[in-house]
């Protein structure tokens, strides 16, 4: 599917994904160059443009995310995924608040959740930025008799601002270290210290990292994309501005519990 690029601007691809988010969508390109779409593969023609939501995770990143990671069918997900259309002003404005970089929050919720709201995990964490009780409890976050803990982190407009400002910290808490501010983020502040401030040398960990990093790459301008070391040379420069003494500072006390 060479021209998956020029497919994002074909209105046929909004009207196919937006009323079936969460299923497959099927398409090719005739001799003309016209798109055509569908929710199933009609015929032998038709090859699978991305399984949304729901249906299982998508190969190509370490570790297996529920969107697209071809490039292009990244990119397309962003244009027409209803769900992450109906939050993106929630990360816009987190993003601004806290001095973190829009499209690393992409990164992050796309492979924590697939932006998927309502997810759990195993552990207990809740929601886009799958955040733990125990976290959201610590940065204020309480349940009461009308609305559970659980079901607040629910609703992406807290989840995400709550998620977002634990991120700056813990960017701030590694100096702007984006690997290791995601091991943190994965793994606990306490396991990267313990493996001497690097990645830990675990496999969930290490493979969390890589994706987030390679969708975030994906997401990011090229001319962000160049420069030595492991991480983007634009990222550090913004990173580094961001934490300017003008933008919020993140107040954590030194009994912080998860360190």
């Amino acid at each position: 599917m060479k021209k998956l690029a020029s497919w994002l601007a074909a209105s046929a691809l909004a009207v196919v994904l937006l009323p079936a988010a969460r299923a497959e969508v099927w398409g090719y390109v005739d001799d003309k160059g016209v798109a055509h779409f569908a929710s199933d593969k009609v015929d032998e023609r038709y090859e699978l443009f991305f399984r949304a939501l729901g249906q299982g995770a998508s190969p190509g990143t370490p570790r297996a995310v529920a969107v697209p990671t071809a490039p292009p069918r990244l990119i397309a997900f962003f244009e027409v995924s209803p769900d992450y259309k109906q939050v993106q002003h929630h990360l816009r404005a987190a993003s601004r608040t806290y001095g973190v970089d829009y499209e690393l929050l992409k990164a992050l919720i796309a492979t924590e959740s697939g932006f998927d709201a309502s997810v759990v995990s195993p552990r207990g964490a809740v929601g886009l930025m799958q955040i733990m009780p125990t976290t959201a409890e610590y940065w204020g976050i309480k349940g009461d008799a009308k609305t559970p803990l659980e079901k607040k982190l629910a609703d992406p407009a807290i989840n995400i601002e709550t998620g977002t400002r634990y991120l700056r910290y813990l960017l701030d808490r590694f100096a702007g270290q984006l690997e290791l501010a995601l091991a943190a983020y994965n793994a606990g502040v306490g396991s990267v210290l313990r493996a001497g401030s690097q990645v830990p040398n675990l496999r969930e960990t290490q493979n969390y990292v890589k994706t987030v990093m390679q969708l975030y790459a994906m997401l990011r301008p090229p001319a962000a994309l160049t420069g030595p070391g492991s991480e983007p040379a634009r990222v550090r420069k913004e990173i580094a501005a961001v934490a300017a003494p003008a933008l919020p500072v993140v107040a954590v006390s030194p009994n912080y519990p998860f360190e």
